[in-house]
């Protein structure tokens, strides 16, 4: 009579169990000083997570990037920290006003301080960055991990879905879809990113899960029982979400950059929202006779774009296990 199904019946499997017997397999023990080879205590192995954050610590790009980014999250929560005026707040008698005392960046085209408003801008464009980015990740990969882990007519079907989608250009569709949208949030924008973002994570959480699945742990939880949830869940989807986490973290800045595009053409967010795209837009006409209303907010969303793209490579080089 079988044994029941368990878990620890599986060498290295569990929630990140394959990849620790991956990682062990790749890492050469070390002696003790003066000890003879294989007698003396040996380091514990480490999994691929613990490896990868080491090697992260000691990437110069991964700790710029990161206190970047972090700055942007904090001056997004608590703005007021560093900026105590009101975005909204204009005087039209100093409209394209350069640098003053108290105001380092100037004044823009209704006469608001340029500074506050940079600040400020951050707020809305982390927020569209990450919301996007969460949903993106969680519905391509649903999306990506069932086509590769039924195949079959469940993964014909998707990917023909998914082609569709990829089909369809990204400002040409968005000029379409928000031009019609009134709402001044948010939101429509965010929705309008993922319905057209999430092909491209599906398609590498499709190849990472079919990858993933003919491993052996995985036809081992599948001959002693396992359901079809139980693998997916426990053996596939930890061992297959690296891939995903480092398109989704160079996918970010991108959707940062198309929620300005989008607004720069007037149809992403719309005033009274605090956007850079929308203060890029409105400082456009007046580059020649001002330019610190386009500098400023412009010079903010390229130092974040790059931010999150430089994020990305250090974790692409630090979970790729062929960089190694």
């Amino acid at each position: 009579m079988p044994e029941p199904y368990d878990d620890g019946a599986i060498a290295g499997t569990g929630a990140g169990g394959a990849m620790d017997l991956a990682a062990s397999e790749a890492i050469t023990l070390e002696k003790t000083p003066g000890g003879p080879l294989g007698t003396g205590p040996s380091e514990k192995p480490r999994s691929l997570w613990s490896d990868a954050w080491r090697d992260l610590r000691r990437n110069p790009v991964f700790i710029i990037s990161g206190l970047v980014i972090l700055f942007l999250v904090v001056i997004s929560l608590w703005p007021s920290l560093i900026a105590d005026g009101n975005p909204l707040q204009c005087d039209l008698a100093k409209a394209q006003e350069g640098s003053q005392p108290g105001h380092p960046f100037g004044y823009n085209g209704q006469g608001c301080d340029v500074y506050t408003r940079t600040v400020y801008g951050a707020r809305t464009s982390v927020t569209v960055g990450v919301c996007t980015t969460v949903g993106v990740a969680l519905f391509g990969s649903f999306v990506g991990g069932l086509a590769g882990f039924f195949g079959g007519g469940w993964d014909a079907l998707l990917s023909r879905v998914t082609d569709i989608f990829f089909g369809i250009p990204v400002v040409l569709g968005g000029l379409v879809f928000l031009s019609v949208v009134t709402s001044a949030t948010v939101w429509p924008v965010i929705g309008f990113m993922i319905l057209l973002g999430w092909p491209q994570i599906a398609r590498i959480a499709r190849g990472s899960v079919i990858t993933a699945k003919q491993n052996d742990y995985v036809q081992a939880a599948r001959a002693l029982g396992a359901s079809n949830s139980r693998m997916l869940l426990r053996h596939i989807a930890p061992n297959a979400v690296a891939p995903v986490i480092v398109v989704a973290t160079i996918a970010l800045g991108t959707y940062i950059a198309l929620e300005a595009t989008l607004s720069y053409l007037g149809v992403g967010l719309k005033p009274p929202t605090v956007s850079w795209g929308i203060d890029i837009s409105a400082a456009s006409q007046y580059i020649r006779n001002a330019p610190h209303m386009l500098l400023w907010p412009a010079g903010a969303l390229a130092v974040t774009v790059l931010a999150f793209i430089m994020l990305g490579d250090a974790v692409r080089d630090a979970l790729d296990p062929k960089l190694r």
